[in-house]
Parts: C-alpha cells; sequence; structure tokens
C-alpha cells in the first residue's frame, strides 16, 4: 500500500525535549568549579579603588588567574584576537606574551576593570555560572541529535534487538563491509568517502544502515540533507543485502517539504517517531 506523504508528515512531532535538554547544570557546575580558585583570587578585585595595580600584583603572583579572563568575556578560547586603531594583538592567558601593561588595557578596554570595579557584580562564581548556562544553550542543537538517537535506539532494543549482538551503533562503512564481508564502493564514491551510519541491525537477511535526526527549527540545511540521503537511497538500491533506513523527524521540516517528499518518494525505508511508535523496526526482515 502506497503511503501518503502528507498524512505522514502531518504526524511530525514539535518536539522530543526531556528536562535536561535546556541547560547540562552538572555540566555547568563542573566547569566552573573548575576555576573556583582563581575566580575567588580575581573576587578582591570587585570594588576596588586601584584596580590596575592590584591586578598587576594578582598576575605577578598568580599568573594561573589570566586562564579565567577569556571566559569572563564568555570565550571558550586561551587566545584572544584584538584590532585596534593602530596595533594588532594575539593575546594569551595561558602564558603572558606582552607587557602587563598590555593586558591591563585589554582589561580596560573590553570593560572588564568596569564590570569588577563598579561592583556590577557581587561574585565572580557566580558570574562564571551564569554564563555557562548561555554558553551550554549553544549546545542544544548537538543534545536534540542525541536525543533523537536516544529515542531510536530504545526502539531498536524494544524491536528485541542486542548491542554489538545484532544492532551496533556509530559504524564506519569500512567497518561494516570488513563486519559482514560487503562491497559498499556504491555507498562510499568507489572508497572515497568516509561515512558514519548512527546504527547497523543485522538481521538474517539484510543489514540494515540507518541514519537518524530531528529538526525542531527550520534551516536552509534541511534542504541539503534531503538530497543527499535521496542519493544515499538511490545508491543504496545498487548493493545486494544492504537496506538504507532514514528515520527522521520534526516540524522544522514544513519549509522543506518538497525536497524531503522527493526522497520519501524515492526511499520507502523512510520513517518518522510515529513509524516506531508503531512498530516498524519489529517487521525488519
Amino acid at each position: 500500500m502506497k503511503r501518503d506523504f502528507n498524512e505522514w508528515l502531518s504526524k511530525f512531532k514539535s518536539s522530543i525535549s526531556n528536562y535536561n535538554y535546556y541547560v547540562d547544570f552538572e555540566k555547568v557546575y563542573k566547569y566552573a568549579e573548575k576555576y573556583k580558585v582563581e575566580l575567588n583570587i580575581l573576587n578582591s578585585l570587585i570594588g576596588s579603588k586601584n584596580i590596575e595595580e592590584e591586578f598587576k600584583d594578582i598576575i605577578i603572583k598568580y599568573p594561573e588567574t589570566l586562564e579565567v579572563i577569556p571566559l569572563l568575556l564568555a570565550v571558550r578560547s586561551n587566545e584572544i584576537f584584538i584590532k585596534d586603531s593602530t596595533n594588532e594583538y594575539l593575546f594569551k592567558f595561558n602564558k603572558i606574551v606582552y607587557s602587563i601593561n598590555d593586558y591591563i588595557k585589554f582589561m580596560e578596554e573590553t570593560g572588564l576593570f568596569e564590570l569588577l570595579q563598579n561592583h556590577i557584580i557581587n561574585n565572580l562564581y557566580d558570574y562564571i555560572l551564569g554564563i555557562e548556562v548561555g554558553l551550554d544553550s549553544h549546545a542544544r542543537k548537538s543534545r536534540g541529535g542525541d536525543l533523537m538517537e536516544d529515542l531510536v535506539e530504545s526502539y531498536i532494543i524494544k524491536a528485541g534487538y542486542k548491542k554489538n549482538a545484532n544492532y551496533f551503533k556509530e559504524m564506519y562503512l569500512s567497518d561494516i563491509e570488513k563486519k559482514w564481508n560487503l562491497d559498499l564502493s556504491a555507498l562510499s564514491g568507489n572508497n572515497t568517502s568516509t561515512k558514519r551510519f548512527d546504527f547497523v541491525i543485522k538481521t538474517d537477511n539484510q543489514v540494515y544502515v540507518i541514519e537518524t535526526n530531528f529538526y525542531a527549527t527550520q534551516g536552509s540545511k534541511l534542504n541539503e540533507t534531503a538530497r543527499s540521503y535521496k542519493m544515499l537511497a538511490e545508491e543504496s538500491k545498487l548493493v545486494e543485502g544492504v537496506t538504507f533506513i532514514w528515520i527522521t523527524d520534526g516540524i522544522g521540516w514544513n519549509s522543506a517539504r518538497k525536497n524531503l517528499e522527493e526522497t520519501f518518494n524515492e526511499l520507502e525505508t523512510m520513517y518518522n517517531i510515529d513509524d516506531l511508535e508503531n512498530g516498524i523496526l519489529e517487521r525488519l526482515s
């Protein structure tokens, strides 16, 4: 029975976010705790009346405190490039590469001295916690991919497959070829690709190579994703004993429905979360 694309698309989920999706507080606390000593030393600058001299004294006596300066600007790097009207600088914060006066100028021009001297904040540890929460929010996209993989894996297990026995996670084409003596050159551009699949399921009759993703928001990447998986679907038909499965979902696809439909029409083994809920993986043969 031919599937109806519009009906299939209408069942896409708006979100699969769990409680831990928004902020990974364990990671936030761990990162802030890592620099607790240095932050407490720099806390002495809060409300300082002679901040330049006190900063200089701290850097000379405790040079390791320099390492947290980039983080005060929400930068995860020990290098910061600066170009002003006369010079270019590549400040390093794991070692002093310019004069201390240059680092004092850095603190002044970036506004960090004002932040500390004017008592705008009360505690650098709490301030860093806030910055870490903000930085961690950028990791949501990655966590979204992990959530989809975890969800799919739960349905693979529910279907009766055992990890590293008849289902495998994150396998490269070369590993699949070696394990089951297959020629997957049609999928690898004649061995020019190092493609890795999210999951591989091995049944008595087939090797199922599986890709998963979830898009809660729209974006230009979706059209390219649909096109690339359509090509992969076409290529997989050239390999006997191998079936490509694409499991995707998310209302972000509404903005790229045309390209998604083209892939849907080409790939019979294209599924969404609703398909998983209705036991599609239990019917693999």
